[in-house]
């Protein structure tokens, strides 16, 4: 069983904890996605970015001299967002370790599939992002089918922990056979079911630490996620669906 997550926009540079474990398997088109930012000038790297002077200018100057070779940091400790903070890789057993090594996959814009201990740089740019790369119209046209086939389905399931940008770059090249599972975390609402952003980030987190620190490799027993603010509704779930809704019911 393999592990989709998305990455997030916060990234840092730590190379003390984990040494690296070799590079991003597809380094090359991240050279052609980088050589092509850098002839954005600013205020289409701003608009690309969609954010502010105070983010733009300093992601705009370090655009200029990054390095993909030096500084490396391991990609689940560069990225720093709510789900990485909930999974806190830095606290996993050295079991854990190489469970996620062996079965998480991350999802990127800019690197396109990452392994935990790929050595990353901080970067900037979302799968969404208009940029054109090599003719492609955008992003997920010019990655293709590339970050389906590295999930290799033919080996196992996929379990489908990454936000609905990410997985858009999966399921167009799905085969009949393939067996994609989403996880979705929800809370109750005036009797629907919700997906609140920040909750199911920290949902999300916790599930990847519980998954390596058990080592879980079937679908069933993801089931069985160990949490006191979420339970499984087998109701609401299906094959291709686990349903997890909060334990505090709102009205």
């Amino acid at each position: 069983m393999q592990i989709i997550i998305a990455p997030t926009k916060k990234m840092i540079v730590n190379t003390n904890d984990f040494d690296t474990q070799g590079s991003p398997i597809y380094i090359e088109e991240t050279r052609q996605i980088l050589k092509e930012m850098r002839k954005l000038d600013y205020e289409k790297a701003k608009a690309m970015w969609h954010c502010s002077d105070k983010l733009a200018r300093p992601n705009y100057d370090w655009l200029q001299k990054m390095d993909l070779n030096a500084q490396l940091t391991p990609a689940i400790l560069s990225y720093t967002g709510i789900q990485y903070q909930y999974m806190a890789p830095d606290l996993f057993t050295a079991p854990a370790l190489a469970y996620v090594q062996s079965n998480l996959r991350i999802l990127s814009g800019f690197y396109g599939i990452l392994r935990p201990f790929d050595g990353v740089v901080p970067y900037r740019l979302e799968m969404q992002s208009a940029i054109r790369v090599a003719g492609a119209k955008n992003l997920y046209d010019f990655w293709g089918d590339r970050l389906y086939r590295a999930l290799h389905f033919d080996q196992g399931p996929v379990l489908n922990l990454a936000s609905q940008e990410y997985a858009k770059t999966i399921t167009p090249y799905m085969q009949p056979h393939d067996w994609l599972v989403s996880v979705v975390f929800g809370s109750e609402v005036d009797g629907k079911l919700k997906t609140k952003a920040t909750l199911a980030k920290m949902a999300r987190g916790e599930m990847v630490r519980y998954l390596a620190e058990n080592d879980i490799h079937d679908i069933k027993s993801v089931t069985r996620f160990d949490h006191p603010d979420w339970h499984f509704d087998a109701d609401r779930s299906t094959d291709n669906k686990l349903v997890f809704v909060n334990n505090e019911r709102q009205h």
